[in-house]
């Protein structure tokens, strides 16, 4: 068994407190802004002209959903640089059509689409709820942004029995994306408009009326807490582990860096970006301007010009943070046979040739060193050559500045699923070798 310390126990613990507060984008920003703001970090807006102070921490939120933090370095980026980490706040799931709810065959369903590339089979016959964002119209007319979550069992997406499918556990559950896929909400009654039942629930939870609802964005999410498991509680089990867990991992490494008395020469951004699973193509996305955006402004609040900027880039080095895929015991033909990595043995350096990661031998190396300096042990992670490999914010990130990164990540489980997995000593050594990053190293 796993030796997992106490101190790693109790940054499980906080981990597992950032899970449950963040069944959806929205609430993962919240979350990270109510945290920022207790360590006496300022709100800026990005309508507004910044003065920035070095050594002081501030934050902005872009859409509700992603969520940039920076602290300004005693030297301006020009000469210090960025160190910068990412990650996102959006999980593969379903998401609720806006005209989604009808009566079928005497219930009534919510139509969902996909959204990026669940395990479509683990999110049946569980009890999901639903959290998102509602628009309202304000008492003044105009339109203000509500967060909402349905922490009740509402919706279930239920199994045919296996009398009805009999080759399912010979072929598998297949599921018709179009009309197998709804969620099962209520009862059909004659003669309630559909639409009815959501839109009051609703407001029920919003505390808001329900004719001045006029838009939402809402995702399905189980509602089974996040936990420890195993015979020593060496494991973590729960939804959005991937990206929340690495989204907890910068913001506590960044806080943790900002309590320190010596105040690091580069700048230090953390940025939370959304729809990195649908390819962040967005203005909340890392092929957005968001990043750009707030490096831009960070150094011509600290002075400089265009040359200048370019200068801070060359001198800066990012860190994308997305979980990365552990060995599986009963699937080793899965993996790569000399690139294993296992469940609470450290960090994980994600590489791949043809650049779906963005590490290189420079990018490695320096990872590496910030793990010796954390006091952290650190893996390498390489996919099989046969089988497609996937992608994070690091290549287009990077790409868009010219900025050297590294793809790193704490190794998982059923990645992808309703219900994941990870090792519960990992958090805190991702956590000290993001906060000694942003402490300059």
């Amino acid at each position: 068994m796993a030796h997992i310390t106490d101190e790693q126990r109790a940054t499980c613990a906080d981990l597992l407190e950032y899970l449950d507060a963040s069944p959806s984008p929205w609430h993962a920003v919240e979350e990270a802004a109510r945290r920022l703001e207790a360590a006496g970090f300022t709100r800026l807006a990005e309508a507004e002209a910044w003065s920035l102070e070095p050594g002081r921490g501030y934050y902005l939120v872009r859409g509700g959903s992603s969520l940039a933090a920076f602290r300004p370095g005693a030297l301006p980026p020009v000469e210090g640089g960025f160190h910068i980490a990412g990650a996102h706040t959006d999980s593969p799931g379903l998401r609720v059509k806006p005209r989604g709810e009808h009566a079928k065959g005497g219930l009534v369903r919510v139509g969902v689409e996909i959204y990026g590339g669940p395990i479509l089979a683990t999110w049946t016959d569980r009890e999901l709820g639903l959290a998102g964002r509602l628009v309202v119209r304000g008492e003044d007319g105009g339109l203000e942004e509500l967060p909402v979550a349905v922490q009740r069992p509402l919706l279930r997406l239920a199994n045919p029995a296996i009398h009805l499918n009999r080759e399912v556990n010979n072929k598998g559950l297949l599921l018709d994306k179009q009309e197998e896929i709804p969620l099962l909400l209520a009862q059909a009654e004659a003669g309630l408009p559909d639409g009815n039942i959501l839109r009051e629930l609703l407001a029920y939870d919003a505390e808001v009326e329900a004719e001045r609802i006029l838009g939402f964005d809402l995702c399905a999410w189980d509602l089974q807490e996040a936990c420890t498991w195993g015979a020593d509680d060496e494991f973590i089990a729960s939804g959005r582990l991937d990206n929340l867990a690495m989204c907890h991992a910068g913001l506590a490494g960044l806080l943790q860096s900002h309590d320190t008395l010596d105040l690091a020469a580069s700048t230090a951004v953390l940025l939370l970006f959304d729809h990195e699973e649908v390819g962040s193509q967005s203005a909340m996305g890392a092929d957005g301007s968001l990043l750009p955006d707030v490096l831009e402004r960070i150094h011509e609040a600290r002075g400089g010009g265009r040359a200048d900027f370019l200068r801070a880039c060359s001198r800066s080095f990012l860190v994308s943070a997305d979980m990365a895929h552990a060995l599986h015991p009963n699937h080793l033909r899965l993996y790569e046979p000399q690139h294993h990595v296992f469940l609470n043995q450290g960090p994980v350096i994600k590489l791949n040739s043809n650049l779906r990661y963005t590490t290189d031998g420079a990018s490695l190396a320096r990872f590496t060193t910030i793990c010796e300096r954390a006091g952290v042990p650190v893996q390498t992670y390489v996919h099989r050559t046969d089988l497609p490999c996937g992608t994070t914010i690091g290549p287009m990130a990077s790409s868009r500045l010219g900025i050297r990164a590294v793809d790193v990540g704490n190794p998982m489980l059923s990645m992808h699923s309703v219900r994941e997995s990870a090792g519960a000593a990992d958090p805190q050594s991702m956590n000290r070798a993001l906060a000694t990053f942003f402490a300059g190293a």
